[in-house]
């Protein structure tokens, strides 16, 4: 069931407190209440689509596409784009992204992150204003990539500049060494790494902004499928280490961008 738009309530108090029926005092106390208890939520029948995760969240809801129908991923989609979302879908299957493509012509696929993204036409203005923040993207090795990859597209979705730096891990130290300068200007800095799983304490030992490590799968058998990078990571000495779940380069991307959002809006004075 459709419920309704949280904007309506929060108009009526306003009307009420410009004709004089509430004290400023009033309004305040009750507007986070009117908010949260008209929360827009669609039923799309085998998903509940939220629409108001943007005004509460800063973003708007992302689609996990592993796992669903094409059926449900296209209505999902469909409704994001209506209600003026730019679309970002993880865990695209090329399948998935093939049928998508056709039915969204402006949508497209990165095969390397796995990622499916499309602009809603009313959304494009906004896509196009200035980057708010920056983040690094640090992928230890080449292996890494796709998980690096999805951090990037997430970034970019978030509004947030967005630099990746490929396969420069603690194996050729001197590689690291070379980028320390693109990496001091970064509000936050995502670091991808399998096999030991160390590059992140590494590159926190250089830099005064947080460190999102973001594990990988990648390795031989003694890595077991990723756990060996997380404990590593999680053990790590340099104090702005934080840690995300194994190849989880959306986690990665989307918090270091809630830091690097906030980061710019403070510096602009919001």
């Amino acid at each position: 069931m459709n419920q309704p738009d949280p904007t309506d309530e929060t108009r009526n108090l306003a009307q009420r407190l410009a004709a004089g029926e509430l004290t400023v005092e009033a309004f305040l106390a009750a507007l986070p209440t009117a908010q949260a208890a008209t929360v827009r939520t669609v039923d799309l029948g085998d998903a509940k689509l939220d629409l108001d995760r943007r005004r509460r969240c800063g973003y708007p809801e992302v689609v996990y596409a592993e796992g669903k129908s094409d059926e449900a991923i296209e209505r999902i989609c469909r409704r994001l784009l209506d209600a003026g979302v730019n679309v970002l879908a993880t865990r695209t299957s090329p399948q998935q992204a093939q049928r998508l493509q056709t039915l969204f012509p402006q949508g497209r696929y990165n095969a390397v992150a796995r990622t499916f993204r499309a602009d809603a036409p009313s959304a494009t203005a906004a896509t196009e204003t200035a980057k708010a923040g920056r983040v690094v993207v640090v992928s230890a090795g080449t292996s890494d990539r796709p998980v690096a990859e999805e951090a990037v597209e997430t970034l970019d979705w978030m509004g947030v500049e967005v630099e990746l730096l490929q396969d420069i891990g603690v194996a050729g130290p001197q590689r690291l060494l070379e980028n320390v300068h693109r990496l001091v200007t970064a509000d936050a800095i995502v670091v991808v790494a399998g096999m030991e799983g160390a590059l992140p304490s590494v590159v926190a030992g250089h830099v005064a902004c947080p460190v999102v490590a973001v594990p990988t799968s990648v390795g031989y058998g003694a890595s077991l499928g990723g756990i060996a990078a997380l404990l590593s990571m999680l053990n790590s000495c340099a104090a702005n280490v934080a840690v995300v779940n194994i190849d989880a380069g959306f986690k990665g991307g989307y918090v270091a961008g809630l830091i690097a959002s906030r980061a710019a809006k403070a510096r602009a004075g919001q």
